[in-house]
């Protein structure tokens, strides 16, 4: 196995990747807040630990990729208290769950391994609060729970901020309850309007958004797993509590790599629907198609942002088009040795913090390379999309238009050219061919025409 570097943002530098479990790598990513349907933004993290997975995998590790929807929130119970008419918080999280499933289904890179609901782990959560109890580092006042931020000597490691300068985003709830104003929630406690809730020693309610993740990370991954990922809007305040949270109730820490995907951008500010900026992501694949959006996001590294733009999409979508072109003009079999240079940068440049804009360059080197070479072999290609998620590029688009019969004559024609050692009028055809917009595709089982 080669060595793989990622960044990591507690260390602020590339980190290794040594997993806990030689052989294997754990992956937790936190997935989306499910009270409305999500839009092209969220996309990016799922895209990025899918495919990252995928590497993964093709490097010889047996990869476990747990990515959690959280159905239990404010949002939620605001949400489904606005619907026209209200209807249960439960319901509400119900639906949009699975229209999220539905919608990153089209993205065609398969599902996580696991995909726990903060409503199936109350369980867990409950026994870690009851931990960090425990140990003095959270306390119970009129049935909310507060985690003691000063309790940790290691807060903000994650962050690189200082306790000074923290705002939990908590606003004023419950702040005549807590111990100190940077301290935050656990449990919190039913209220009017809120009607899903649990008994718990301290009362009855529901728990808050970072005990969450801490309990369904550990209950399926244990301590210690490999990389947590996420958006890197995330590192403060959920992540940065996430890790003081373990850290107190389990004496180590929840992760060993916090990996953050940058974020999508539109107008130049953060996709977002708290903004208003926000695309659908149905409508998104409806309206340019999962190879060119998985390829776009791929255009661009992890953790910078990346400009979602109407001209960004159709430059994808002509990239898409042309690596499906030359892709069909391969046969299938082994690649020639000669390509293996071009291979070997692609898979190098994911090792390296999982370059995928150097990758795609390694591989249009390759084609370009291939093409130059009388019968080049397609499997190095394979291997290449398979890691992207564009395994599909390799057959010919669905629903693409069957030639005519005039196009198919002059392909016979070329046939017969060929057979008779006239190169030139063959070239000819295809020529004629192309302009008709067809291209032509030798295989070992003969010529073939495909809408170029």
């Amino acid at each position: 196995m080669r060595p793989i570097q990622i960044y990591d943002t507690r260390r602020a530098e590339l980190t290794e990747l040594e997993p806990r479990d030689p052989g294997k790598v754990s992956i937790y990513a936190c997935g989306p807040t499910v009270y409305s349907r999500i839009h092209v933004g969220n996309a990016r993290p799922f895209v990025v630990y899918s495919l990252l997975k995928r590497f993964l995998q093709h490097e010889g590790y047996d990869v476990t990729f747990v990515a959690n929807i959280t159905d239990v929130n404010d949002k939620i119970y605001d949400a489904a208290n606005a619907s026209e008419p209200p209807k249960p918080s439960a319901l509400l999280a119900s639906e949009m769950a699975a229209l999220y499933v539905a919608d990153t289904n089209q993205l065609g890179l398969g599902r996580p391994d696991s995909e726990p609901l903060a409503t199936e782990t109350i369980g867990p959560i409950i026994d870690l609060i009851g931990a960090l109890i425990e140990r003095d580092a959270a306390y119970a006042i009129e049935g909310d729970v507060y985690f003691r931020v000063r309790s940790d000597s290691s807060y903000g490691d994650l962050s690189h901020r200082s306790l000074d300068d923290l705002d939990q985003g908590e606003g004023g709830e419950g702040l005549s309850l807590k111990e100190d104003p940077l301290d935050f929630a656990l449990w919190k406690t039913q209220k009017a309007g809120e009607d899903t809730a649990w008994d718990a020693p301290w009362g009855r309610g529901r728990p808050g958004w970072h005990i969450e993740c801490s309990a369904m990370a550990e209950e399926i991954l244990g301590i210690g797993f490999d990389i947590h990922g996420g958006g890197n809007d995330l590192v403060f305040p959920h992540h940065e509590n996430e890790a003081a949270q373990t850290r107190m109730a389990r004496g180590a820490e929840l992760a060993r790599i916090w990996m953050h995907n940058g974020m999508l951008q539109l107008s130049g500010e953060k996709m977002a629907k708290s903004v208003g900026n926000i695309e659908p992501l149905a409508s998104v694949i409806e309206q340019w198609g999962r190879d060119a959006l998985v390829l776009f996001f791929v255009s661009g590294h992890y953790r910078q942002p990346l400009l979602f733009s109407e001209q960004s999409l159709e430059q994808a979508q002509t990239s898409a088009r042309r690596i499906r072109a030359a892709a069909l003009q391969l046969s299938e079999g082994p690649s020639p040795a000669e390509l293996a240079e071009h291979r070997e940068q692609f898979f190098e440049a994911l090792a390296d913090d999982f370059n995928t804009p150097r990758a795609l360059a390694a591989m249009h080197g390759w084609l370009s390379a291939a093409g130059a070479l009388a019968d080049a072999g397609n499997d190095d290609l394979r291997q290449m999309l398979t890691v992207l998620g564009l395994e599909a590029l390799l057959e010919a688009e669905q629903g693409a238009p069957e030639p005519d019969e005039q196009a198919l004559a002059l392909l016979a024609s070329r046939e017969a050219a060929r057979s008779e050692q006239d190169w030139g009028r063959a070239d000819e055809i295809r020529d004629e061919l192309l302009a008709l917009g067809w291209q032509v595709r030798d295989g070992d089982d003969g010529a073939s025409l495909v809408a170029k």
